[in-house]
């Protein structure tokens, strides 16, 4: 299978899957230009969450950083999936709202941030429920009015994996960058068991988890643009690639005339089996080209 970056031996590689928010949002951006906004010291938190006997986080579980990418502005928003799962409630989604806003009006202001958005996350924070997806409606709307004047690169590694509004969030950016052990979805598998029963979806089968949901899967089908191996310079390489390319002539989500043909036609014929859909949906258009771009960055000299 072809893949985009070049083979690393193992030990050659920095896990990007391992780090933490905070050090996944430095790894993007150019050494030395990380500035993290409104961090833990300034105590924005979700007030919801004591009065429900849990303990809140001082960041309320989102990055918002500022630095460079390429030599130009750039704002980096990564979730950190080990507070609360990932989960997106009040704080922490207006923060990237709101950071993505002040990137639309820096761009009328004639300074263009490159935005990057790092998914981990089963979606909206059940226990702030209608706040929580307010907020996501607001986050895209925010990545909908930017991404005509500036790629909105989406980033998923793992091991959270991408699910429920940001699932939308991530199918609205200008590009989708996925690991094989990312996962990406509408509904995760423990809601459509819950909602539909075992024999619908078994939330304790990997192997049927990551047939449907997987990266390679999503990749295959189309619905990302890059695979990438758990490669902390490789994911940085390949963000900086899909900028390269500037915005996208059509964006996956305005082709909703194709994927509506494709799913009523999976829909309207006998089960099949995942592989299957590789063949009928097929890989971005774009593939190849962030494919090319990343080697043409790799084999420039530093």
């Amino acid at each position: 299978m072809t893949r985009t970056g070049s083979w690393r031996p193992t030990l050659a590689r920095r896990s990007f899957i391992e780090l933490p928010a905070r050090e996944r949002s430095r790894a993007i951006l150019d050494e030395g230009t990380f500035r993290e906004l409104l961090g833990p010291f300034d105590r924005l938190m979700s007030p919801w969450l004591p009065r429900q006997g849990i303990v809140p986080q001082s960041d309320d579980g989102v990055v918002v950083a500022r630095g460079e990418i390429d030599g130009r502005a750039a704002v980096v928003l990564a979730v950190e999936s080990a507070f609360q799962g990932g989960s997106i409630g009040e704080v922490g989604g207006s923060k990237m709202a709101g950071a993505l806003e002040l990137a639309l009006r820096d761009y009328d202001d004639g300074r263009p941030v490159r935005p990057v958005i790092l998914f981990e996350t089963g979606g909206v924070r059940l226990q702030e429920a209608n706040l929580g997806l307010a907020v996501i409606a607001e986050l895209n709307a925010a990545v909908s009015a930017l991404r005509p004047v500036v790629p909105v690169v989406g980033v998923s590694a793992g091991m959270v994996g991408c699910f429920g509004g940001m699932g939308i969030t991530a199918g609205l950016c200008s590009y989708l960058i996925l690991t094989r052990q990312a996962r990406l979805g509408l509904n995760g598998p423990q809601v459509i068991e819950q909602e539909a029963g075992v024999e619908e979806f078994d939330s304790e089968d990997r192997a049927l988890i990551y047939a449907v949901d997987g990266g390679e899967q999503r990749f295959e089908m189309g619905v990302a643009d890059a695979l990438v191996d758990d490669d902390a310079s490789l994911v940085r390489d390949t963000v900086r690639a899909a900028f390269s390319l500037g915005v996208p002539e059509v964006h996956r989500s305005q082709e909703f005339g194709r994927y509506g043909e494709l799913v009523e036609r999976a829909a309207s014929s006998p089960p099949t089996d995942p592989a299957s859909l590789r063949t009928s949906w097929g890989r971005s258009e774009v593939s190849q080209r962030l494919a090319d771009a990343v080697q043409e960055i790799e084999e420039t000299p530093a």
